[in-house]
Protein backbone atom coordinates (compact mmCIF):
# COMPACT_ATOMS: atom_id res chain seq x y z
CA UNK A 1 0.00 0.00 0.00
CA UNK A 2 1.01 3.30 -0.42
CA UNK A 3 -0.68 4.99 2.73
CA UNK A 4 2.42 4.93 5.15
CA UNK A 5 4.38 8.07 6.58
CA UNK A 6 7.33 9.31 3.99
CA UNK A 7 9.43 11.24 4.33
CA UNK A 8 9.97 13.93 1.53
CA UNK A 9 13.02 16.62 0.25
CA UNK A 10 12.61 19.70 -1.43
CA UNK A 11 12.55 19.55 -5.40
CA UNK A 12 13.68 21.73 -7.72
CA UNK A 13 10.46 23.58 -9.27
CA UNK A 14 10.69 23.65 -12.97
CA UNK A 15 8.78 26.39 -14.35
CA UNK A 16 6.08 26.58 -17.10
CA UNK A 17 2.99 27.79 -18.53
CA UNK A 18 0.53 25.56 -18.78
CA UNK A 19 -3.85 25.18 -18.89
CA UNK A 20 -5.33 23.34 -16.26
CA UNK A 21 -5.97 20.11 -18.39
CA UNK A 22 -2.46 20.24 -19.71
CA UNK A 23 -1.64 20.46 -15.44
CA UNK A 24 -3.31 17.52 -14.79
CA UNK A 25 -2.41 15.26 -17.62
CA UNK A 26 1.41 16.04 -16.98
CA UNK A 27 1.00 15.27 -13.95
CA UNK A 28 -1.19 11.85 -14.75
CA UNK A 29 1.66 11.08 -17.16
CA UNK A 30 4.22 11.62 -13.94
CA UNK A 31 2.06 9.55 -11.69
CA UNK A 32 1.79 7.05 -14.28
CA UNK A 33 -1.55 4.94 -13.31
CA UNK A 34 -2.30 1.39 -14.81
CA UNK A 35 -5.28 1.71 -16.38
CA UNK A 36 -7.38 5.03 -17.96
CA UNK A 37 -10.45 4.36 -19.26
CA UNK A 38 -12.51 7.32 -20.70
CA UNK A 39 -14.78 8.91 -23.35
CA UNK A 40 -15.20 12.73 -24.64
CA UNK A 41 -16.90 15.87 -22.83
CA UNK A 42 -16.08 19.25 -23.31
CA UNK A 43 -13.95 20.80 -21.25
CA UNK A 44 -12.33 17.59 -20.26
CA UNK A 45 -12.02 16.22 -23.60
CA UNK A 46 -8.02 17.31 -23.55
CA UNK A 47 -7.19 15.25 -21.05
CA UNK A 48 -7.60 11.63 -22.36
CA UNK A 49 -6.25 13.60 -25.53
CA UNK A 50 -3.25 14.17 -23.98
CA UNK A 51 -2.67 11.38 -21.70
CA UNK A 52 -3.15 9.57 -25.14
CA UNK A 53 -0.48 10.99 -27.08
CA UNK A 54 2.12 10.73 -23.84
CA UNK A 55 0.96 6.88 -24.14
CA UNK A 56 1.25 6.68 -28.02
CA UNK A 57 4.80 8.65 -27.85
CA UNK A 58 6.08 6.15 -25.28
CA UNK A 59 6.45 8.40 -22.00
CA UNK A 60 4.38 6.15 -20.11
CA UNK A 61 2.54 3.28 -19.97
CA UNK A 62 -0.90 3.47 -18.97
CA UNK A 63 -3.36 1.11 -20.26
CA UNK A 64 -5.65 3.50 -22.29
CA UNK A 65 -9.67 2.02 -22.41
CA UNK A 66 -11.48 3.86 -25.43
CA UNK A 67 -14.97 3.45 -24.04
CA UNK A 68 -18.35 4.15 -25.57
CA UNK A 69 -19.80 6.13 -23.05
CA UNK A 70 -18.86 7.82 -19.66
CA UNK A 71 -20.90 4.66 -17.88
CA UNK A 72 -18.70 2.60 -19.66
CA UNK A 73 -15.81 4.39 -18.55
CA UNK A 74 -16.32 4.11 -14.54
CA UNK A 75 -17.30 0.47 -15.15
CA UNK A 76 -14.08 0.00 -16.51
CA UNK A 77 -12.40 1.62 -14.01
CA UNK A 78 -14.24 0.04 -11.25
CA UNK A 79 -13.45 -3.51 -12.81
CA UNK A 80 -9.93 -2.07 -12.95
CA UNK A 81 -9.32 -1.08 -9.59
CA UNK A 82 -10.86 -4.05 -8.40
CA UNK A 83 -8.37 -6.21 -10.00
CA UNK A 84 -6.08 -4.29 -8.25
CA UNK A 85 -4.91 -2.11 -10.91
CA UNK A 86 -4.37 1.55 -10.22
CA UNK A 87 -7.01 3.30 -12.09
CA UNK A 88 -8.33 6.79 -13.00
CA UNK A 89 -10.96 8.50 -15.57
CA UNK A 90 -11.72 12.16 -16.31
CA UNK A 91 -14.92 13.32 -17.19
CA UNK A 92 -17.27 16.72 -16.99
CA UNK A 93 -20.79 17.64 -16.56
CA UNK A 94 -23.56 14.94 -18.56
CA UNK A 95 -20.75 12.48 -18.53
CA UNK A 96 -20.38 12.77 -14.53
CA UNK A 97 -24.30 12.15 -14.55
CA UNK A 98 -23.97 9.27 -16.80
CA UNK A 99 -21.16 7.94 -14.36
CA UNK A 100 -24.10 8.36 -11.42
CA UNK A 101 -24.75 4.26 -10.70
CA UNK A 102 -20.99 3.69 -10.92
CA UNK A 103 -19.73 6.37 -8.79
CA UNK A 104 -21.90 5.10 -6.17
CA UNK A 105 -20.68 1.56 -6.95
CA UNK A 106 -16.79 2.47 -6.70
CA UNK A 107 -17.66 4.73 -3.36
CA UNK A 108 -19.01 1.87 -1.72
CA UNK A 109 -16.67 -1.38 -2.99
CA UNK A 110 -14.02 1.48 -1.14
CA UNK A 111 -12.20 1.36 -4.66
CA UNK A 112 -9.54 4.20 -4.49
CA UNK A 113 -10.17 5.47 -7.70
CA UNK A 114 -8.84 9.13 -9.15
CA UNK A 115 -11.47 11.02 -11.40
CA UNK A 116 -10.24 14.40 -12.33
CA UNK A 117 -13.41 16.57 -12.95
CA UNK A 118 -13.34 19.85 -15.45
CA UNK A 119 -16.95 21.40 -13.92
CA UNK A 120 -19.54 22.05 -16.26
CA UNK A 121 -23.41 23.10 -15.79
CA UNK A 122 -25.40 20.29 -16.37
CA UNK A 123 -28.49 20.70 -19.04
CA UNK A 124 -31.30 22.12 -19.38
CA UNK A 125 -30.62 24.50 -21.07
CA UNK A 126 -27.41 22.91 -22.62
CA UNK A 127 -24.23 24.92 -21.61
CA UNK A 128 -21.23 23.63 -21.76
CA UNK A 129 -19.22 26.35 -19.38
CA UNK A 130 -19.18 26.33 -15.74
CA UNK A 131 -20.05 25.98 -12.79
CA UNK A 132 -20.87 23.28 -10.08
CA UNK A 133 -24.06 21.45 -10.70
CA UNK A 134 -22.26 18.29 -11.63
CA UNK A 135 -20.10 17.85 -8.82
CA UNK A 136 -22.27 19.47 -6.51
CA UNK A 137 -25.08 16.80 -7.68
CA UNK A 138 -22.55 13.69 -6.84
CA UNK A 139 -21.86 15.15 -3.64
CA UNK A 140 -23.59 12.51 -1.53
CA UNK A 141 -22.18 9.22 -3.74
CA UNK A 142 -19.33 8.82 -0.70
CA UNK A 143 -16.03 10.45 -3.16
CA UNK A 144 -13.98 12.66 -1.27
CA UNK A 145 -14.03 15.97 -3.74
CA UNK A 146 -11.22 18.13 -3.80
CA UNK A 147 -10.97 21.69 -5.03
CA UNK A 148 -9.04 23.95 -7.00
CA UNK A 149 -8.79 27.66 -7.49
CA UNK A 150 -5.89 27.63 -10.35
CA UNK A 151 -4.03 25.52 -12.15
CA UNK A 152 -1.47 24.99 -9.67
CA UNK A 153 -3.59 23.97 -7.29
CA UNK A 154 -5.12 21.31 -9.82
CA UNK A 155 -1.78 19.80 -10.64
CA UNK A 156 -1.09 19.83 -6.71
CA UNK A 157 -4.03 18.38 -5.69
CA UNK A 158 -4.14 15.36 -8.28
CA UNK A 159 -0.18 14.38 -6.89
CA UNK A 160 -1.78 14.52 -3.29
CA UNK A 161 -5.34 12.32 -4.61
CA UNK A 162 -3.77 8.70 -4.66
CA UNK A 163 -1.83 9.39 -1.53
CA UNK A 164 -4.95 9.69 0.36
CA UNK A 165 -7.42 7.55 -1.75
CA UNK A 166 -5.40 4.39 -1.11
CA UNK A 167 -4.59 5.12 2.81
CA UNK A 168 -5.75 1.87 4.81
CA UNK A 169 -7.90 4.31 6.99
CA UNK A 170 -9.72 5.73 4.10
CA UNK A 171 -9.83 3.75 0.71
CA UNK A 172 -12.10 5.91 -0.99
CA UNK A 173 -12.36 7.52 -4.24
CA UNK A 174 -11.37 10.79 -4.72
CA UNK A 175 -12.56 13.39 -7.35
CA UNK A 176 -10.49 16.27 -8.02
CA UNK A 177 -12.27 19.00 -9.47
CA UNK A 178 -11.46 22.71 -11.69
CA UNK A 179 -13.24 25.35 -13.08
CA UNK A 180 -14.45 24.15 -16.55
CA UNK A 181 -12.80 26.49 -18.99
CA UNK A 182 -12.02 29.46 -16.71
CA UNK A 183 -8.99 26.93 -15.64
CA UNK A 184 -9.13 24.05 -18.14
CA UNK A 185 -8.28 26.22 -20.79
CA UNK A 186 -6.83 29.75 -19.66
CA UNK A 187 -2.75 29.32 -19.57
CA UNK A 188 -0.92 30.31 -15.87
CA UNK A 189 2.33 29.94 -14.99
CA UNK A 190 3.18 26.91 -12.91
CA UNK A 191 5.84 25.20 -11.07
CA UNK A 192 6.01 21.81 -12.02
CA UNK A 193 7.71 18.99 -9.99
CA UNK A 194 10.79 16.24 -11.37
CA UNK A 195 9.08 13.01 -12.29
CA UNK A 196 10.93 10.93 -9.90
CA UNK A 197 10.42 13.04 -6.36
CA UNK A 198 6.63 12.57 -7.96
CA UNK A 199 7.11 8.96 -8.56
CA UNK A 200 8.78 8.83 -4.89
CA UNK A 201 5.79 10.44 -3.02
CA UNK A 202 2.68 8.75 -4.89
CA UNK A 203 4.41 5.35 -4.25
CA UNK A 204 4.17 2.01 -5.95
CA UNK A 205 0.59 0.53 -5.60
CA UNK A 206 0.45 -2.77 -4.35
CA UNK A 207 -3.14 -3.56 -2.47
CA UNK A 208 -3.09 -5.75 0.55
CA UNK A 209 -6.50 -6.57 -0.36
CA UNK A 210 -8.98 -6.26 -3.78
CA UNK A 211 -12.08 -7.66 -4.44
CA UNK A 212 -11.20 -9.55 -7.68
CA UNK A 213 -7.92 -11.57 -6.13
CA UNK A 214 -7.68 -14.91 -7.63
CA UNK A 215 -5.90 -15.89 -4.42
CA UNK A 216 -8.97 -15.42 -2.35
CA UNK A 217 -12.40 -15.82 -4.60
CA UNK A 218 -15.21 -14.09 -3.19
CA UNK A 219 -18.85 -13.49 -4.81
CA UNK A 220 -19.14 -9.24 -4.24
CA UNK A 221 -21.46 -7.04 -5.05
CA UNK A 222 -24.56 -9.52 -6.44
CA UNK A 223 -26.91 -8.41 -3.50
CA UNK A 224 -26.51 -7.08 0.32
CA UNK A 225 -29.80 -8.22 2.83
CA UNK A 226 -30.86 -6.13 5.16
CA UNK A 227 -28.43 -7.39 7.81
CA UNK A 228 -25.62 -5.76 6.59
CA UNK A 229 -26.38 -2.08 4.53
CA UNK A 230 -26.01 0.12 7.86
CA UNK A 231 -22.88 -1.48 8.41
CA UNK A 232 -21.51 -0.85 5.12
CA UNK A 233 -22.66 2.74 5.29
CA UNK A 234 -21.11 3.27 8.53
CA UNK A 235 -17.99 1.96 7.49
CA UNK A 236 -18.57 3.96 4.38
CA UNK A 237 -19.01 7.20 6.63
CA UNK A 238 -15.80 6.16 9.42
CA UNK A 239 -13.54 6.23 6.15
CA UNK A 240 -14.84 9.93 4.98
CA UNK A 241 -14.30 11.39 8.66
CA UNK A 242 -11.05 9.80 8.26
CA UNK A 243 -9.99 11.22 5.21
CA UNK A 244 -10.04 14.56 6.67
CA UNK A 245 -6.85 13.80 8.77
CA UNK A 246 -5.36 12.03 6.33
CA UNK A 247 -5.60 14.91 3.72
CA UNK A 248 -4.06 17.20 6.17
CA UNK A 249 -1.27 14.53 6.60
CA UNK A 250 -0.47 14.20 2.78
CA UNK A 251 -0.73 18.16 2.37
CA UNK A 252 2.24 18.39 5.29
CA UNK A 253 4.71 15.91 3.01
CA UNK A 254 3.32 17.54 -0.19
CA UNK A 255 4.68 20.83 1.65
CA UNK A 256 7.76 19.37 2.26
CA UNK A 257 8.48 18.15 -1.34
CA UNK A 258 7.09 20.81 -2.94
CA UNK A 259 6.84 24.26 -0.61
CA UNK A 260 3.37 24.89 -1.15
CA UNK A 261 1.23 24.02 1.79
CA UNK A 262 -2.82 23.08 1.58
CA UNK A 263 -5.47 22.40 4.30
CA UNK A 264 -9.38 21.57 4.17
CA UNK A 265 -9.63 25.56 2.92
CA UNK A 266 -7.59 28.56 2.33
CA UNK A 267 -8.10 31.49 4.87
CA UNK A 268 -7.14 34.78 2.63
CA UNK A 269 -6.79 38.09 5.40
CA UNK A 270 -9.27 36.66 7.82
CA UNK A 271 -7.75 37.03 10.67
CA UNK A 272 -9.38 40.69 11.88
CA UNK A 273 -12.18 40.36 9.05
CA UNK A 274 -15.54 41.50 10.16
CA UNK A 275 -16.99 40.10 6.63
CA UNK A 276 -16.27 36.90 5.09
CA UNK A 277 -16.82 35.25 1.55
CA UNK A 278 -16.90 31.68 1.78
CA UNK A 279 -16.31 30.37 -2.06
CA UNK A 280 -15.36 27.51 -4.00
CA UNK A 281 -13.04 27.41 -7.22
CA UNK A 282 -11.77 29.92 -9.31
CA UNK A 283 -14.07 32.60 -8.72
CA UNK A 284 -11.83 32.84 -4.79
CA UNK A 285 -9.37 34.89 -7.06
CA UNK A 286 -12.03 37.17 -7.92
CA UNK A 287 -13.30 37.85 -4.35
CA UNK A 288 -9.21 37.93 -3.06
CA UNK A 289 -9.35 41.14 -5.70
CA UNK A 290 -11.94 42.62 -3.94
CA UNK A 291 -10.48 41.98 -0.63
CA UNK A 292 -7.43 43.62 -1.60
CA UNK A 293 -9.46 46.59 -3.02
CA UNK A 294 -11.94 46.78 -0.19
CA UNK A 295 -9.12 46.35 2.97
CA UNK A 296 -7.41 49.59 0.78
CA UNK A 297 -10.67 51.46 1.48
CA UNK A 298 -9.92 50.67 5.24
CA UNK A 299 -12.69 47.74 4.82
CA UNK A 300 -12.23 44.33 6.95
CA UNK A 301 -12.97 41.66 4.82
CA UNK A 302 -12.03 38.59 3.50
CA UNK A 303 -12.32 35.39 1.89
CA UNK A 304 -12.36 31.87 3.35
CA UNK A 305 -11.31 29.40 0.13
CA UNK A 306 -13.27 26.05 1.06
CA UNK A 307 -10.96 23.24 -1.07
CA UNK A 308 -12.27 19.91 0.49
CA UNK A 309 -16.11 19.91 0.59
CA UNK A 310 -16.29 15.85 1.15
CA UNK A 311 -15.76 15.36 4.22
CA UNK A 312 -17.16 18.36 5.33
CA UNK A 313 -14.74 20.21 7.43
CA UNK A 314 -18.09 21.90 9.35
CA UNK A 315 -16.21 21.88 13.02
CA UNK A 316 -13.07 23.62 10.98
CA UNK A 317 -15.77 26.78 8.99
CA UNK A 318 -17.62 26.98 12.58
CA UNK A 319 -14.58 28.04 14.14
CA UNK A 320 -12.61 30.12 11.20
CA UNK A 321 -15.65 32.28 11.27
CA UNK A 322 -16.02 32.57 14.97
CA UNK A 323 -14.56 36.21 14.92
CA UNK A 324 -16.47 37.85 11.91
CA UNK A 325 -19.70 39.53 12.37
CA UNK A 326 -21.31 37.84 8.75
CA UNK A 327 -20.50 35.78 6.41
CA UNK A 328 -21.48 35.11 2.54
CA UNK A 329 -21.68 31.67 1.67
CA UNK A 330 -21.59 31.06 -2.28
CA UNK A 331 -23.03 28.64 -4.05
CA UNK A 332 -21.56 27.66 -7.86
CA UNK A 333 -25.14 25.42 -8.62
CA UNK A 334 -28.69 25.60 -7.82
CA UNK A 335 -30.39 22.54 -6.25
CA UNK A 336 -33.74 23.87 -5.78
CA UNK A 337 -34.51 23.68 -2.52
CA UNK A 338 -36.05 26.85 -2.14
CA UNK A 339 -33.74 27.48 0.46
CA UNK A 340 -30.24 27.85 -0.08
CA UNK A 341 -27.84 25.96 -2.21
CA UNK A 342 -25.42 22.95 -1.54
CA UNK A 343 -23.44 24.96 -0.10
CA UNK A 344 -25.01 27.34 2.07
CA UNK A 345 -27.26 24.43 3.37
CA UNK A 346 -24.00 22.56 4.93
CA UNK A 347 -22.48 25.92 5.94
CA UNK A 348 -25.86 27.26 7.52
CA UNK A 349 -26.66 23.97 9.49
CA UNK A 350 -22.36 23.24 10.30
CA UNK A 351 -22.77 26.72 12.18
CA UNK A 352 -25.96 26.15 13.81
CA UNK A 353 -24.96 22.92 15.61
CA UNK A 354 -21.38 24.89 16.28
CA UNK A 355 -23.95 27.04 17.92
CA UNK A 356 -22.46 30.12 15.55
CA UNK A 357 -25.04 32.98 15.75
CA UNK A 358 -23.16 35.31 12.99
CA UNK A 359 -25.36 36.63 10.21
CA UNK A 360 -24.69 33.61 7.51
CA UNK A 361 -26.23 35.25 3.82
CA UNK A 362 -26.39 33.04 0.78
CA UNK A 363 -25.95 33.76 -2.68
CA UNK A 364 -25.87 31.63 -6.23
CA UNK A 365 -23.90 33.47 -8.50
CA UNK A 366 -21.93 32.26 -12.03
CA UNK A 367 -24.29 30.12 -13.43
CA UNK A 368 -23.82 28.49 -16.59
CA UNK A 369 -20.57 30.53 -16.66
CA UNK A 370 -22.37 34.21 -15.82
CA UNK A 371 -18.73 36.17 -15.00
CA UNK A 372 -18.83 37.43 -11.53
CA UNK A 373 -16.45 40.90 -10.66
CA UNK A 374 -14.42 42.14 -7.98
CA UNK A 375 -18.09 44.93 -8.52
CA UNK A 376 -20.04 41.48 -7.75
CA UNK A 377 -18.46 40.85 -4.70
CA UNK A 378 -17.91 44.29 -3.41
CA UNK A 379 -21.92 44.30 -3.34
CA UNK A 380 -22.00 41.32 -1.38
CA UNK A 381 -19.58 42.62 1.04
CA UNK A 382 -21.69 45.99 1.01
CA UNK A 383 -24.64 43.74 1.41
CA UNK A 384 -23.42 42.08 4.75
CA UNK A 385 -22.21 45.23 6.13
CA UNK A 386 -25.40 46.77 5.89
CA UNK A 387 -27.13 44.46 7.15
CA UNK A 388 -25.14 44.04 10.29
CA UNK A 389 -23.85 48.05 11.01
CA UNK A 390 -27.26 49.50 9.78
CA UNK A 391 -29.96 46.69 10.56
CA UNK A 392 -31.02 46.50 6.65
CA UNK A 393 -32.81 43.42 5.87
CA UNK A 394 -30.98 41.37 3.56
CA UNK A 395 -32.71 38.71 1.30
CA UNK A 396 -31.55 34.68 1.64
CA UNK A 397 -30.86 32.77 -1.61
CA UNK A 398 -30.41 35.75 -3.74
CA UNK A 399 -29.09 35.30 -7.36
CA UNK A 400 -25.74 37.35 -8.55
CA UNK A 401 -25.94 39.28 -11.57
CA UNK A 402 -28.92 38.17 -12.56
CA UNK A 403 -30.17 40.13 -15.92
CA UNK A 404 -33.64 42.06 -14.93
Amino acid sequence: MTNEKKMSTPAAPIPERMSGNEAVAFAIRQVNPDVMPAFPITPSTEIPQMVSSYIANGLMDTEFIPVESEHSAMSAAVGAESAGARSMTATSSAGLALMWEELLLAASNRLPIVLTLVNRTLSGPININCDHTDSMGARDTGWIQIYAENNQEVYDNYIQAYRIAEHRDVRLPVMICQDGFITSHGVQNISLLPDQPVKDFVGTYAPEEYLLNPGKPVAVGPYAVTDYVMEARKAQREAMENAKQVILDVADEFAALSGRQYGLFEEYRTADADYVMLIIGSAAGTAKEAVDELRGQGKKVGVLKLRVFRPFPEKEIAEALANCRAVAIMDRSENYSGQAGALGSEVTAGLYRQHSDILAVNYIYGLGGRDFTTEDAAAVFEELREGVEEGRPVGQYRYVGLRG
